[in-house]
């Protein structure tokens, strides 16, 4: 059972680097695997995205500063004491772990979405 109230910052940063994948990676993705005809039938799906794509840069921007803060957030409440009662530490100890690895997991999506977004273009 995942605590929402402790996890919220590490489901923030997986929300907004999810973002960067979606609005920027998939793109990028299927243009490179050749499914440009994929792309379009997915833009007439779904035509929000196209705003979304012209937004990536903002996007990008907004999901860095998230993961920052989440990071930061994570380390701080990370070195923080937990409850004295066995039941109620072995709570806290394991929610700061979900934590870091929901953090974990957001920073290597942002990375993917990154790589896919702004590196692979201007290399191929």
């Amino acid at each position: 059972m995942i605590r929402v109230k402790e996890n919220l910052p590490s489901l923030v940063a997986l929300l907004a680097s999810s973002s960067t994948l979606i609005c920027c990676a998939l793109p990028a993705l299927l243009v490179l695997l050749g499914a440009g005809a994929s792309l379009a039938n997915f833009i007439t799906i779904f035509p929000f995205f196209i705003v979304l794509s012209k937004n990536k840069i903002l996007i990008s921007i907004i999901a860095t500063v998230t993961l920052s803060l989440a990071g930061y957030l994570n380390y701080k409440t990370y070195h923080m004491p937990c409850p004295a009662d066995p039941t109620l530490g072995k709570q806290c100890m394991q929610t700061r772990k979900r934590s870091v690895y929901i953090y974990i997991i957001s920073v290597f999506i942002f990375i993917f979405a990154t790589i896919f977004t702004y590196v692979l273009p201007r290399i191929i």
